[in-house]
């Protein structure tokens, strides 16, 4: 274990409230260790430096706390988790919490296989394919409490890709930087025809690594047509109320 790296991930957590046991702090480490690894091989991040690894993957990752009461809610889905940020940092935090993670590329999938295998979690799976069509396949459509994801799409193509996992009373929750107005307002027309409310939006700076981060929840209050979403392609070139 390095030193440094378990003073920064201690200190991450302590600012957001979030206690963590010396078997987290070794999970993390571990985890920590398998990403930069396989990253040689394949892309899974272009943040390689522990520091930055620490608080720009797994303490931005369980900010999610800053806006939502994470050990109430049992099931999430993290939609284009890539190398597993947030949906591993949060089940490490909240082993309780049953987690699905869904990316499109199977070498990502295969590895966040090795991770679940190697770290011991239990509760997690994760999925090959894309957020059109998993999210019309009835096994996953509306079953779960949260969907989070930190891809960088607009607001209005993510909710599309996200809100049909969510059940009618969940959230779906976006991890974004930077100014967020326009893009909030842009997507207010997409979250209505999608069942949902813009609920909350919290704004918050990690000082350590000088970065602005916006979460937005957005609450599902009715059921979602059918027809959304959208074949594979059409929510990116063609974002809902645009």
């Amino acid at each position: 274990m390095d030193n440094r790296f378990e003073l920064w991930i201690t200190e991450g957590m302590k600012e957001l409230s979030v206690d963590i046991s010396e078997s987290q702090i070794e999970k993390f480490f571990l985890y920590y260790n398998m990403v930069i690894e396989r990253n040689r091989v394949i892309n899974l991040t272009a943040i390689t430096d522990m520091r930055d690894v620490v608080f720009k993957h797994f303490i931005d990752s369980v900010s999610l706390v800053k806006v939502i009461d994470v050990s109430r809610e049992t099931s999430l889905i993290d939609v284009g988790t890539g190398a597993g940020f947030p949906g591993i940092p949060l089940k490490i935090i909240f082993p309780d919490l049953k987690v699905t993670l869904l990316d499109s590329l199977n070498k990502r999938v295969s590895f966040l296989d090795e991770v679940i295998d190697r770290i011991g979690l239990n509760g997690i799976q994760a999925i090959h394919g894309r957020a059109e069509d998993v999210g019309r396949n009835p096994e996953f459509r509306e079953k779960y409490d949260m969907c989070v994801s930190r891809a960088v799409a607009n607001l209005s193509t993510l909710s599309e890709y996200c809100m049909p996992f969510v059940k009618v009373g969940g959230s779906f929750i976006s991890y974004k930087s930077g100014t967020i107005e326009d893009e909030l307002k842009q997507a207010e027309k997409a979250v209505k025809i999608l069942g949902g409310s813009i609920e909350k939006v919290v704004n918050f700076r990690i000082e350590e690594i000088d970065a602005e981060r916006s979460l937005i929840q957005i609450m599902k209050k009715n059921r979602i047509p059918m027809k959304f979403p959208r074949k594979a392609g059409i929510p990116g070139k063609e974002p809902l109320g645009a």
